[in-house]
């Protein structure tokens, strides 16, 4: 973090602390159904209050796309904020303007306060210099703990931050110890495992990883399209066949870099996708025509275990196999449950993220074991691609 500002760099004490935090959570029937991101930003609500600052929260929830929208209105999201931090929150009905400064100059140290959905004003996703000053004008300073929102540049992810003396909150620091543990100065080896559906998607995040990593796993609809690239049929499994020649491309540049890539030798296949279909193992050469790939075999599996084994840090991005379903969760849940030994024992540094895969971690019971878990899907996703985050560029000490 030595080119970040963190909370310990900022003087707050009696100071209006504008905080940028992701509240942007699963809501069923006017009820948050999972309050983990929510959870996550309580350490540095905290932290801020303990130095004598008044946190004032700026969030959006959901794309309401510049227009107030009731149904996206933050007060959805007060109970469970109030329930996490263990403390009454104040409510302002509005971002800025008049219903922000009273709420705001009401605040009294110990205070919380939560503004409106910064997402109601056209001016926040423009990153519009004058809806910035607008919230600027409500604080003295400025913490960012919404990693997940630092792919944008928005006037409450980027614009504030050139505005108010501006730091990296807790969740932030920690996600951006863990990212530089990964793959900024990370213990070698170091092993990738990138699944999912599409390489189409996921281009720019293998070019780069084939440059930083020792080994790359590849799995999913993803390993079809590779096999499908060296002349296997993979009878009706999802490959995008019109992307043989990239996946080719990838391979050899791969194999220039010394990246090695590890793909199915076995596969788990089934003529119907549905829990408890009749399945097979074959070799990955073997598909049937009328089945489809859903899993890795077991063959592959205690191969990945063992460069898990030879490694010293793994970043996972994606599932082996259609981990939604058993039995074709089976790789998916052996992996992790690896990785997660490893780790507990010292010998690994985990770092994973995305939706799938938090979801694929959380299903095999592994994802407390694991290093670091980011919740953070397009920023995590963008960062393993290589490509700057307007959010944390901000943040740099200048």
């Amino acid at each position: 973090m030595a080119d970040f500002n963190t909370i310990d760099d900022l003087d707050l004490d009696g100071k209006v602390v504008l905080v940028r935090v992701d509240v942007n959570v699963p809501v069923e029937n006017g009820q948050v159904t999972d309050a983990t991101r929510i959870e996550k930003i309580v350490p540095t609500v905290k932290d801020i209050q303990a130095k004598g600052g008044i946190p004032v929260l700026l969030a959006h929830f959901d794309r309401p796309k510049g227009k107030r929208v009731d149904s996206m209105s933050l007060k959805i999201v007060l109970p469970a904020l109030e329930a996490a931090l263990g403390q009454p929150v104040k409510f302002a009905e509005e971002a800025i303007g008049g219903p922000a400064k009273r709420v705001v100059a009401d605040l009294k140290p110990g205070d919380v306060a939560l503004l409106e959905n910064t997402r109601f004003y056209p001016g926040e996703e423009e990153n519009d210099a004058t809806f910035a000053a607008s919230l600027a004008a409500l604080g003295q300073a400025y913490v960012n703990d919404a990693f997940s929102a630092a792919h944008r540049a928005h006037a409450s992810t980027e614009g504030l931050a050139r505005l108010l003396p501006a730091a990296a909150g807790r969740l932030m620091e920690a996600e951006l110890k863990a990212l530089d543990a990964a793959l900024g100065n990370p213990q070698r080896p170091v092993v990738a495992v990138v699944g999912g559906a599409k390489v189409s998607t996921k281009l720019d995040l293998l070019g780069n990883l084939i440059e930083k990593v020792d080994h790359l796993v590849i799995g999913g609809g993803m390993a079809n399209t590779f096999l499908v690239a060296q002349g296997v049929e993979v009878g009706k499994s999802l490959a995008e066949r019109d992307m043989a020649d990239t996946a080719r491309e990838i391979l050899a540049k791969a194999e220039k870099t010394g990246c090695k890539i590890h793909l199915p030798t076995d596969v788990v296949v089934a003529r119907e996708f549905k829990a408890g279909a009749a399945s097979e193992t074959v070799a990955a050469d073997a598909c049937p025509p009328d089945a489809m790939i859903l899993d890795a075999g077991p063959t592959t599996v205690a191969h990945i275990r063992e460069v898990f084994e030879s490694s010293r840090t793994l970043i996972w991005n994606g599932p082996l196999g259609a981990f939604e379903i058993p039995p074709f969760d089976a790789a998916t849940n052996a992996a992790a449950q690896e990785a997660a030994r490893l780790t507990r024992e010292g010998k690994l540094i985990s770092v994973a993220g995305g939706g799938d895969t938090v979801a694929a971690l959380n299903k095999a019971g592994v994802s407390a074991d694991f290093t670091f878990i980011s919740t953070a899907g397009g920023a995590f996703l963008e960062w393993m691609e290589g490509k700057e985050l307007p959010g944390v560029a901000a943040l740099r000490k200048s």
